[in-house]
């Protein structure tokens, strides 16, 4: 990314369409540790489409 590549779009927008994909697989079970991984990979989605902008 730091260095201007071409595929740094195409790697953010997969990492977060792949984090969203486990966030919602995660999000519907009630246990705490898949709670917490449900979190964790929105915050990542999250990250990854807001690097998409920058």
């Amino acid at each position: 990314m730091s260095l201007g590549s071409t595929n740094a779009v195409q790697i953010c927008s997969i990492c977060a369409d792949i984090c969203e994909a486990c966030a919602a697989e995660c999000s519907q079970h009630s246990n705490k540790h898949c709670q917490e991984c449900a979190e964790s990979c929105k915050q990542c989605a999250e990250a990854c489409r807001k690097m998409l902008v920058s």
